[in-house]
């Protein structure tokens, strides 16, 4: 028998494109994929990244504090608040008009602003090395260092850029929020970019310059809304092991062990599959009947019904 399932999805890059027109163009074809799912009746829950977008936001406004000295340096937290309302905006307005051709004039997209709580304990502040924002000489390099106190890093022979921590999430703040549309059956954008990095101080939520990766993010909100399946959407079919060699193996099917065992061997780059591989095992084995899959965008129908895709269980 077919079951409909509450998925969480979280979207690549590629699925927004690079600029404001290439979004607008982008989110055609993703709201197709996604509204595919949402006709065959399962509960939809979106995740996007930000890279290109919070990139393109932090140089402006730090464009804009350079010309003004009255305008104040934007906290990172903020950037990422702001990309994540106008991404949601052309998301879920790409949804909205997807939907009302297929026949549903009751479209209830929303996307929640979200703050994401990290430990300012975890070891990955230590050690800031996420880049942001644009390539800089030595000299302006130097000028941010003094005059924000931004922790600088030379890349590859191509300048300076910033450099940020990187924290798991431990707590969606609007969690419940989440859980009530999402149960309300409401289609929620929510988590953009992992979320917008914030510490606790007593009562306080104070946003931290840290970039949280948004399938950790995706992980921990499919556990805490008790979805059946989370997909995490990338630029490849499948995940691989020995991946570009001569015995490279596309991966169908993975227990929780053999994921950790291709882990713990190295199989999955640092900056690319492995936090994918990671946040699909956090999930896939902190309850039963939950499964985590990998693949592209278009090939999501596909993959949960078990044509395509790697997909992680217990």
């Amino acid at each position: 028998m077919y079951k409909r399932k509450r998925i969480v999805i979280a979207l690549g890059g590629n699925a927004l494109g690079n600029t404001l027109p290439e979004q607008m163009e982008a989110v055609k074809t993703t709201a197709k994929a996604l509204c595919d799912l949402i006709e065959e009746g399962h509960q939809v829950v979106v995740v996007h990244g930000n890279g290109p977008q919070v990139g393109m936001i932090n140089n402006a406004m730090a464009a804009l504090s350079r010309e003004d000295k009255n305008q104040p340096n934007t906290p990172l937290s903020v950037s990422v608040a702001m990309s994540q309302a106008y991404i949601g905006y052309d998301l879920q307005n790409a949804l909205r008009e997807e939907l009302r051709k297929r026949g549903f004039m009751r479209t209830p997209v929303v996307t929640v602003v979200t703050q994401v709580r990290v430990d300012p304990a975890d070891p990955a502040f230590k050690n800031p090395s996420k880049p942001i924002g644009h390539f800089m000489s030595k000299e302006e390099a130097q000028y941010q260092e003094k005059t924000y106190g931004h922790i600088m890093k030379e890349d590859a022979g191509r300048g300076y850029r910033r450099v940020v921590a990187s924290p798991k999430p431990v707590e969606i703040v609007e969690q419940d929020a989440i859980n009530s549309l999402v149960d309300a059956n409401k289609i929620v954008i929510c988590c953009g970019g992992g979320g917008i990095p914030v510490v606790l101080n007593g009562d306080h939520l104070k946003g931290a310059s840290a970039v949280i990766d948004k399938d950790f993010a995706s992980s921990l909100l499919a556990q805490r809304l008790d979805a059946d399946m989370l997909i995490i959407l990338t630029a490849v079919e499948k995940a691989a092991i020995n991946f570009g060699k001569e015995n490279e193996k596309w991966l169908d099917d993975l227990t929780i062990e053999e994921a950790r065992q291709y882990i713990a061997e190295g199989h999955f780059a640092a900056g690319s599959m492995l936090p994918k591989i990671q946040a699909a095992v956090d999930f896939a084995s902190s309850a039963a009947g939950r499964t985590a899959l990998i693949t592209l965008l278009e090939k999501a129908r596909d993959g949960i019904q078990g044509k395509t895709g790697t997909r992680i269980h217990l």
